[in-house]
């Protein structure tokens, strides 16, 4: 009974936590977002957007699911860390010197010739965060959420002052790109100095190759991750211009603020919580539920919500030359509904040692994703995101098969779990935007929205006796005692 009450202890403080840090690293995010929004334009997103795909999957290569796979053994010894350590900062440095001398080929993919340099500064981010991957790894497997907020939270800040600093000093996309970089910079710093662990020079790679079986197929899949994630910056960036790749940009990148907030939660527990129950199998099935029950209380409403007042945000904030982001952030934010989802699924199979399934999963709709927003691409830019939406949502079908496989998860109790809140916010937002579609003015109505759905939606939950809304507020003040 301890056993169990101090996992639900750490659980508890674990998402309050992570609830702590993406909750004010997005409010942070907003505030920034809001005045580069009033400087910059949509090409200058696009050109940091073109280049995010090359700095990602370098920042992939050398991170190589090792983080994964300390935290999936059991008690990882100094050898395990330092092997690591020493094998991200030579990868990094070793891409680093590739992609700076592949800039012009850059250039030349993108007939940009602003990209050359620019790429050259915004690559340095990847090979200083390998400094501190094995620090964040360890702060991550002893569940460290307060320092690791207060890393994010203080990086965040700073980074953002500075950045938003250089935009208004007419420095434009080489404050977004400083931004970057620096963020980067400080929470390695930051790492450092939470951390207790240290390298040491008896450079011993043989663990890390060790890893590698299970840690290379989640290399693999982060790959396919970034390529996913990318594939419309890319291609709009080759085809359309910098224009549409930054209109684009904007909308995403308002539409993963909230994803990431709500993906902070699940991934600061998720796995290192599932993976101390996966020996029980009817215990594991009943957190996993538990957390499915609490992603949807919570990721429906506030995606949804975030649609449901995209365009009167973005025009208030950026004027009407964000018109067309607020458009496709309105329809972006039903893909973002779904993939806390995805994440909690992509968890419970790293945790049962199966990240062969993770690999398999994310490779197919990396390429039905490309495949089918390249033979897409004649027919616009709102037809390719209609695309993208249904077919993430579908595929939690495929994630789902996995699971009752492996954990005897059955489809009907996830329809149980997750229809509920989804209906019931489906028809929070219908009407909510009923109630006040007649309103003219922005900012009225703006808080008319956000003061109607949260209070129906609250009230709902409420009357409607959801023991997870109950147990959420248990869990938020007794994390506090």
């Amino acid at each position: 009974m301890k056993v169990e009450n101090s996992l639900k202890e750490r659980t508890a403080k674990g998402l309050l936590w992570g609830m702590v840090n993406n909750g004010t690293m997005q409010i942070l995010n907003a505030v920034f977002g809001i005045l580069l929004l009033r400087r910059l334009l949509p090409e200058d997103y696009g050109k940091i957007a073109m280049l995010m795909v090359f700095a990602n999957i370098a920042s992939t290569l050398q991170e190589s699911g090792f983080t994964a796979a300390l935290c999936n053994l059991r008690h990882p010894s100094h050898r395990d860390y330092n092997a690591v350590f020493w094998f991200n900062v030579g990868v990094s440095g070793l891409l680093y010197v590739i992609l700076f001398l592949a800039a012009p080929l850059i250039v030349w993919f993108y007939n940009d010739p602003d990209l050359l340099w620019l790429s050259r500064y915004l690559f340095l981010g990847f090979f200083i965060s390998s400094w501190g991957t094995v620090q964040r790894a360890y702060l991550f497997i002893h569940l460290m959420n307060k320092q690791t907020a207060i890393i994010s939270i203080v990086s965040l800040l700073v980074s953002g002052i500075v950045g938003v600093a250089m935009v208004y000093g007419g420095m434009a996309y080489w404050g977004l790109a400083t931004q970057n970089v620096l963020f980067i910079l400080i929470v390695a710093i930051m790492n450092w100095l939470y951390s207790p662990w240290r390298p040491s020079l008896q450079i011993d790679l043989r663990p890390a190759w060790q890893m590698f079986g299970f840690s290379s197929k989640l290399l693999i899949q982060n790959l396919f991750n970034n390529l996913n994630a990318h594939a419309f910056g890319v291609l709009l960036g080759r085809f359309y211009g910098g224009h549409d790749a930054g209109v684009y940009s904007n909308a995403r990148q308002w539409d993963d603020k909230g994803i990431n907030t709500i993906n902070g939660m699940v991934t600061g527990v998720a796995q290192p919580v599932l993976s101390r129950v996966r020996d029980n199998q009817n215990r594991y099935r009943h957190v996993f539920r538990k957390m499915l029950r609490f992603i949807s209380f919570i990721s429906f409403p506030a995606m949804l919500g975030i649609g449901l007042i995209a365009h009167e945000f973005l025009l208030i904030v950026g004027g009407e030359k964000w018109l067309e982001s607020a458009t496709l952030l309105s329809m972006l934010t039903i893909y973002g509904a779904f993939v806390p989802i995805t994440t909690l699924y992509s968890n419970m199979t790293i945790s049962q040692g199966r990240s062969d399934i993770n690999l398999w999963c994310t490779v197919v709709l990396c390429v039905l994703v490309w495949v089918g927003l390249i033979a897409l691409r004649p027919m616009g830019l709102r037809t390719m995101v209609v695309f993208f939406i249904v077919l993430n949502i579908l595929w939690l079908g495929v994630w789902q098969w996995f699971a009752h496989r492996l954990i005897g998860l059955r489809l009907w109790d996830v329809v149980r779990d997750v229809v509920p809140f989804l209906l019931f916010t489906v028809l929070v937002m219908g009407f909510t935007w009923w109630l006040t579609c007649g309103i003219q003015d922005l900012w009225l109505r703006l808080i008319a929205k956000i003061l109607i759905a949260t209070a129906l939606y609250a009230g709902i939950m409420w009357l409607s006796g959801a023991k997870i809304m109950r147990e959420s507020i248990e869990y938020v003040l007794g994390s506090r005692k």
